[in-house]
């Protein structure tokens, strides 16, 4: 087993990573947040992948071994709370949505303003306390592929991981795991706790954010990641994200 760099106390600084590099298996003691104010940022464990764009963050627990991924250039954030405050409750890796307020306080609390007035401060404690409330009341985004582990359901993943336009059902898609529609329905719902529909259009989602970052057109996004139309890329996009991905793009 490869040896996992381990960092007592998560960081709390601003770090840039260029798009593609990646920053190998880690885990502190503390609880992360991890902000990208540019570029998508995935974290991958065990478990799955997790993907942020610029009006998320990802919350990666004490303890939880990861590894970064850029995908564009990445201003990244990284702020580590003790594991003794968990204003989340949580103790996997979760995006969240990110308020304009929130983005203010992680930048603050990550660059000048939290050198000027530490933690320990009456300042800096003043921060840190609205900053944990308006966690509190970041609502959580769906925004993660699961990693199977069944046999089968890994053939399906990874043909629709090399392929996301890929638009054949899942019975079709079966033939090549040597398995059923019903055992592969009953294996994403118990394995990777969501539906076949919602896992492809998660996969779909993480590689329309990695093709928009390299400079793809809207449509072209839209049609090699299997979308029936560009308005319909559109919609789901913009639901999932708050923005178009034309705004995304611009952004």
């Amino acid at each position: 087993m490869p040896d996992i760099r381990h960092t007592p106390q998560a960081p709390t600084r601003t770090q840039t990573l260029a798009a593609g590099e990646r920053i190998d298996a880690h885990r502190h003691d503390d609880h992360q947040i991890i902000y990208a104010g540019s570029g998508v940022l995935a974290v991958t464990t065990d478990a799955g992948t997790w993907f942020a764009p610029g009006t998320r963050a990802i919350w990666v627990p004490a303890g939880c071994v990861h590894a970064h991924r850029a995908h564009g250039h990445l201003d990244l954030h990284l702020l580590g709370l003790p594991a003794d405050v968990n204003p989340l409750g949580l103790d996997a890796p979760t995006v969240l949505t990110v308020s304009p307020l929130l983005r203010e306080l992680i930048l603050a609390s990550t660059r000048g303003l939290h050198d000027a007035s530490p933690a320990c401060s009456p300042e800096g404690m003043r921060l840190r306390a609205v900053l944990l409330d308006q966690l509190r009341a970041s609502p959580q985004q769906p925004l993660q592929l699961p990693t199977p582990t069944d046999p089968r359901l890994k053939v399906v993943c990874d043909l629709l991981y090399e392929d996301p336009a890929d638009a054949r059902p899942l019975a079709a898609l079966g033939r090549a795991s040597g398995a059923g529609e019903r055992t592969l329905s009953r294996l994403f719902r118990r394995e990777l706790g969501m539906t076949f529909p919602q896992w492809r259009t998660q996969l779909r989602l993480y590689h329309a954010l990695r093709m928009l970052e390299e400079g793809e057109p809207v449509t072209a996004v839209a049609h090699r990641c299997g979308w029936s139309s560009t308005s319909a890329f559109i919609d789901v996009f913009r639901r999932a994200f708050g923005s178009t991905p034309g705004e995304h793009s611009r952004s």
